[in-house]
């Protein structure tokens, strides 16, 4: 049985924190959430851990690390009693934001915690990141609600050698297991692919364990985009809020980025600017439309 996270009043908005960097050219990060989670019916509140005019798959780009005003900025929001019902984690500027995260965990205890460890992909960790930062984001992991790498992620957090993208059944089972051992309470395993057509994410929950996990499987397409891991967490995260249960909010993430990718193939420079899901944010509203 697929676990349910939230139980949604239809007429009731949720709060997310949203802590992620900001990119001025690039989808991803908070330019994929607050969209995304809008769509279905959230209310965004932006924790931003840098700012980028571009994102880092670009050859240039600046970074404005914004850990020195981020303590104030929550201050400000335990003054004004922000109530908060998730914190969704991405992107961090440095190890230091770790602690805000937690410090997030500790003033709003009853918030779901929901961890995308973004740290890379292919086997290699994204420009801006360090040993140190790595190490730190595996705190995250503990307690998380629900903890969604892609298996570069996973390689990292979990010490094990990344193999590559096809990997074994029981190699699937192993980095599950490892990853529940590391106290999320649910997992989302993303980007299976054995060169049959098909992507395929994989969900468990530390209750039932490794042998109940389920699969969602997606048609391949044939070209990649950066961001769709991004995509895939925030819209994941919205079908919950909207009340679905985990496998169900994977396939609906699952199919949303794919929809979005094949319209996205007709912009320019698409493959490194990001998912243009514009055209399919309909599909995430119809979750949560009122009678």
């Amino acid at each position: 049985m697929s676990v349910k996270l939230y139980d949604r009043n239809p007429r009731y908005i949720p709060r997310i924190a949203a802590v992620h960097d900001m990119c001025g050219y690039g989808k991803c990060s908070l330019t994929a959430a607050i969209p995304i989670l809008s769509a279905a019916g959230c209310d965004v509140c932006p924790v931003p851990t840098a700012l980028f005019s571009a994102h880092t798959n670009y050859p240039v780009f600046t970074m404005h690390d914004t850990t020195p005003i981020l303590n104030g900025y929550l201050d400000a929001w335990q003054q004004e009693d922000v109530a908060l019902d998730g914190v969704y984690s991405g992107f961090l500027g440095s190890a230091d934001q770790v602690a805000l995260i937690e410090r997030l965990y500790h003033d709003y205890p009853n918030a779901l915690r929901l961890v995308d460890p973004v740290m890379g992909d292919g086997g290699n960790m994204y420009a801006t990141y360090t040993e140190e930062l790595c190490k730190a984001m595996g705190r995250l992991a503990n307690g998380a609600d629900i903890l969604m790498p892609n298996l570069t992620e996973a390689s990292i957090l979990t010490g094990r050698d990344y193999v590559g993208q096809n990997i074994a059944d029981a190699q699937i089972d192993e980095t599950l297991q490892a990853l529940l051992d590391l106290g999320a309470k649910n997992v989302v395993l993303k980007g299976i692919d054995h060169n049959d057509g098909y992507l395929r994410n994989y969900i468990v929950n530390a209750e039932e364990g490794v042998s109940a996990k389920t699969e969602c499987k997606h048609e391949k397409l044939p070209f990649m985009i950066h961001g769709t891991g991004d995509a895939f967490a925030s819209s994941l995260i919205a079908a919950v809020m909207a009340g679905r249960d985990m496998t169900e909010a994977a396939q609906i993430a699952g199919e949303f980025v794919r929809h979005s990718m094949i319209n996205t193939q007709y912009q320019p420079d698409f493959e490194r600017r990001g998912v243009s899901f514009e055209l399919n944010l309909g599909d995430l509203t119809k979750l949560v439309q009122l009678d």
